[in-house]
């Protein structure tokens, strides 16, 4: 078993590609629509562990004999290995969501690996009590008889009320990834982001460009959020997306995509 992630790459060769990171509890394909936009740059999609093409948490642990405990900073150490193996060295990664998460803990323990960062409806901020025992509970239920029951709920949460109103077809998408998210998976990410820190330090300390942007229907990472993120950073573009909820990369593509395109360039400027 390989001690590496799955990687996709996609468009063409190049040192300084933008690596995309996938919401919970998904996998590379909720890019599909974005990679699409992008089609002349290049670009990688990864799956994080146990989702998608990539090994599970228990199968990386066995192969880099070792624990791999829930933590994004796991998560985030698992990536920048996956890229180097590849013969990535300096990237734009930019991640939605639990990517966000792990961008951030990547600007934290790997800042040499960015070339520019992308937080999309995400927060640097730790969860509260609260959320950090609904993780828990939903970790539970998934690792029990509920499986990938555990997340059916959050088809209320992900998305915006424009694409429940007006976009069947994405609705039932989402529906679908969410059916199919593998039980051990669910688990392990939620524990993982139960437990992760405030990584609004680790903004302060990066200097790339950098993309703060968040559905304007996003309920779980809101705008103040989103400003406190881009105060902390020094070169960012602050961007919301109209009609668009949790998951804007699915609900607006385009729009993201086009997004991703000027961080991007920005940091391929000398």
């Amino acid at each position: 078993m390989s001690a590496r992630l799955s990687l996709t790459r996609h468009g063409p060769d190049d040192p300084m590609p933008l690596v995309l990171l996938h919401a919970f509890p998904l996998d590379r394909r909720m890019w599909d629509d974005v990679v699409a936009d992008l089609g002349d740059l290049p670009v990688i999609t990864l799956d994080a562990a146990g989702f998608g093409d990539s090994p599970s948490p228990r199968e990386l642990a066995e192969a880099l004999n070792r624990p791999l405990k829930p933590s994004l900073s796991s998560y985030a150490d698992a990536v920048a290995l996956t890229l180097r193996d590849a013969g990535v060295d300096r990237a734009v990664v930019a991640g939605l969501s639990m990517g966000g998460y792990a961008a951030l803990a990547l600007a934290e323990r790997h800042p040499e690996l960015l070339a520019g960062i992308g937080l999309l409806d995400t927060r640097a901020a730790a969860d509260t009590d609260t959320v950090r025992a609904h993780r828990t509970h939903v970790a539970e239920q998934a690792a029990g008889s509920m499986g990938a029951r555990a997340v059916a709920p959050m088809i209320d949460q992900v998305l915006g009320g424009t694409s429940h109103a007006e976009r069947p077809d994405v609705v039932e998408k989402v529906r679908g990834w969410l059916a199919g998210a593998p039980p051990s998976g669910i688990a392990w990410a939620q524990r993982a982001m139960a437990t992760r820190p405030d990584r609004l330090a680790a903004l302060e300390r990066l200097d790339v460009p950098a993309l703060v942007l968040r559905g304007a229907e996003d309920a779980q990472s809101t705008q103040e959020d989103a400003e406190a993120m881009a105060a902390a950073l020094r070169d960012v573009e602050l961007v919301v997306v109209p009609r668009a909820g949790h998951l804007s990369a699915v609900e607006q593509p385009h729009e993201v995509a086009a997004a991703l395109r000027r961080l991007h360039e920005r940091c391929r400027r000398p």
